[in-house]
């Protein structure tokens, strides 16, 4: 019988929770963990998605500190998480229960500036006026 598979490009339901799973776990360490990086004392992350390989050997985090909207407090953030992978992923390692421990890819979350600029643009009036139901 052959296997049905997801469209090409979609994560498949395994990547999906593996990267949930990933999510919550390293939402948890850093909230728990004091990490020594000046980069990171005393900044509140956000832990926006996690995206795995189809192998789930590696997991692209995304990531956004707690109050810096600024594109250089998310970069300089994602900078300093990965150099702290390597202690990350220890952590990781005795947090879940899967056959590998992911390497860790830390990128600097710009999903939220596109929800405000699209939520910008639908309240502009040229465009509520066309929205509006008359």
């Amino acid at each position: 019988m052959a296997r049905k598979t997801n469209a090409p490009g979609l994560p498949s339901q395994r990547q999906l929770r593996a990267g949930e799973l990933i999510r919550h776990a390293v939402s948890d360490i850093l909230a728990r963990e004091d990490l020594r990086d000046p980069d990171l004392v005393g900044v509140i992350v956000t832990v926006g998605e996690v995206r795995c390989s189809p192998d789930l050997r590696h997991a692209n985090i995304f990531v956004s500190p707690l109050g810096d909207d600024s594109e250089a407090g998310r970069g300089k953030l994602a900078e300093a998480l990965n150099r702290a992978a390597g202690f990350l992923r220890g952590r990781l390692g005795r947090e879940i229960d899967m056959k590998f421990t992911p390497q860790l890819h830390f990128i600097a979350d710009k999903s939220y500036d596109e929800a405000t600029a699209i939520d910008r643009l639908l309240a502009d009036p040229r465009v509520r006026r066309d929205l509006d139901p008359e």
